[in-house]
């Protein structure tokens, strides 16, 4: 079931608490930790899981920050057909590990390079719902009405935000080229 969870407070404090973490295992090889996702945008509806995008300074230091993220719990599952965005699976509930043991909070981990499109549309897309409240009432209600209509198809779910995600963009592009 693809469940839309009311804007959760408690979101902004576990993004800082994993990006502290992600921080701590990748050191210099991170540039930027960023909340990105429904989850970054304060009021927004959003699925339960914190999307992060780790940037890096080229594509040249995947293969160190691979071997880290590795370490600490994290299954490098390529690009999966998005160019520009490396994506990451937690082993398990503690991951990062840190030591701890302790159980995370749901979250999708991507890596991309400065230069990286996918990055860009990423930081366009969030920065963009942050200050245009009507358009993220808009999606918020939009992905309500795809989950209940989609059920289990994640596939559909996110092919029927598409449009309304890339016009996003567009905006967005419109108003950084004024």
């Amino acid at each position: 079931m693809i469940e839309i969870a009311e804007y959760d407070p408690q979101w902004p404090a576990a993004f800082r608490q994993l990006s502290e973490a992600l921080a701590s295992v990748l050191g210099d090889l991170a540039l930027a930790v960023e909340h990105v996702g429904s989850t970054a945008v304060p009021g927004l509806a959003a699925k339960p899981i914190i999307d992060i995008d780790v940037v890096i300074r080229s594509r040249d230091e995947l293969g160190e920050v691979v071997a880290a993220l590795s370490g600490a719990g994290y299954e490098h599952q390529g690009d999966l057909d998005v160019p520009g965005r490396e994506a990451f699976r937690r082993g398990g509930p503690d991951v990062p590990r840190d030591g701890t043991g302790r159980v995370w909070p749901c979250h999708h981990l991507y890596v991309c390079h400065t230069d990286s499109d996918e990055l860009r549309r990423h930081l366009a897309f969030r920065d963009f719902l942050r200050t245009h409240p009507d358009h993220a009432k808009r999606y918020a209600e939009l992905k309500r009405s795809l989950a209940a209509r989609c059920a289990d198809d994640r596939e559909t779910y996110t092919e029927g935000k598409s449009a309304f995600v890339w016009e996003v963009i567009r905006l967005a592009d419109e108003e950084a080229s004024r």
